[in-house]
């Protein structure tokens, strides 16, 4: 059967893009359907501001003049400023079970980057490193956890066999937080609160997030954000407006205990942020929030039970030892006092050998593997 490629240009067929999940995942018990409000908004110039940086064209694969894949290509403009690359990127890849179609939406995605004069072509991800990165290659058995992306299994033989080769892999970790760990952390936190108390003596404190000062709070965070996380693979500064945007999706769902700051005198130097896996409750909804989703939603985030430590970072002129310390303490000291019962540490670098120690030390177990492809596109 022929297959078609066609640029998302109307409504309708951005409908057909945002829907065509459904179509692929219909019988998968670990998928989680996304509010089809947020996926309207993340595909929309006017709400997104990713687009005030970006080139993005939307492709749907039609056979039979019915949709049956999608993907997208973006070419982001302060990533390629930062990093001095000609590196455009491609996202939200979905397809059947037919290397046919996987291999037309690849190819257009490869065509539409070489017109405009891009040498790589680098992904999954929507869009960037700040959004959904990476394929699951490892670890289909369970749900993906909140904000981490979900495919089938085959996916990755469709992108290899199209001449895509790693870039890197994103490991997430699990820690069941059960009588065990309380066991471990009674022996380890006497420990880590000796290394915090260096920290204090030299004028570092740590706090809960003021969610009454939104604005100030969001203001600190991006500081830190953008000075922490600068010399990581892949990152992208986040503009005000995106991180204003994202803290204002996160300010829905997040408990200041489970969010710290580092600061010393006025000035911000850390923070960590832990949020309820509320994959947990969106499951159910299956997209739609209303009429009657948001009463389902509310009942069923009483029954949440897992975390995701989401992320945790420190500016790197102040990663004198015992600021990690000070953040670790007060997260897990207050986080064992809350009823959740594990936690996902996601998404960290394959190279990240500092923090996977961490996690492994309080019992972390690698469980999911998220693969970052690139093809080269100047040969």
């Amino acid at each position: 059967m022929s297959v078609e490629i066609t640029p998302v240009r109307t409504r309708r067929q951005l409908r057909a893009f945002v829907r065509l999940p459904w179509r692929i995942y219909a019988h998968d018990p670990c998928w989680v359907p996304p509010l089809l409000l947020d996926e309207h908004k993340r595909f929309d110039p006017r709400r997104n501001p990713f687009f005030e940086h970006a080139e993005v064209q939307l492709f749907l694969a039609l056979q039979d003049g019915k949709p049956v894949g999608r993907i997208s290509a973006h070419i982001d403009r302060l990533h390629n400023e930062f990093h001095q690359e000609k590196t455009a990127f491609f996202g939200f890849f979905e397809a059947p079970q037919d290397e046919e179609v996987a291999r037309a939406l690849l190819g257009a995605a490869e065509r539409w980057a070489r017109e405009r004069g891009m040498t790589k072509l680098r992904g999954p991800f929507g869009f960037n490193t700040n959004g959904y990165s990476g394929l699951l290659v490892e670890g289909f058995d369970s749900p993906p956890a909140l904000l981490m992306p979900y495919n089938p299994p085959y996916y990755a033989q469709f992108i290899e066999d199209s001449g895509y080769h790693k870039a890197k892999d994103l490991l997430a970790f699990r820690i069941e937080i059960d009588e065990a760990l309380h066991q471990r952390m009674e022996e380890l936190l006497p420990r880590l609160e000796k290394i915090a108390e260096r920290a204090r003596e030299k004028g570092f404190r740590v706090r809960s997030l003021n969610l009454r000062d939104f604005r100030g709070e969001v203001r600190r965070l991006r500081e830190i954000y953008n000075e922490a996380w600068e010399r990581n693979w892949g990152f992208v500064p986040l503009t005000e407006r995106e991180f204003t945007e994202q803290a204002r999706d996160l300010k829905r769902i997040v408990r200041p205990e489970l969010a710290k700051i580092v600061e010393r005198a006025d000035e911000p130097v850390g923070f960590a942020l832990a949020v309820p896996d509320f994959n947990e409750a969106l499951k159910s909804l299956n997209g739609r929030l209303f009429p009657f989703g948001v009463f389902k939603l509310l009942r069923a985030a009483r029954r949440i039970r897992g975390l995701r430590l989401l992320t945790l970072g420190i500016k790197r002129r102040h990663r004198i030892r015992g600021v990690d310390a000070l953040l670790y303490t007060a997260l897990i000291r207050d986080g064992l006092r809350l009823p959740f019962t594990r936690c996902e540490c996601s998404w960290i670098l394959e190279d990240n050998d500092l923090i996977i120690r961490a996690i492994e030390l309080v019992g972390g177990e690698r469980y999911k593997t998220y693969r970052v492809y690139e093809k080269d596109l100047a040969g």
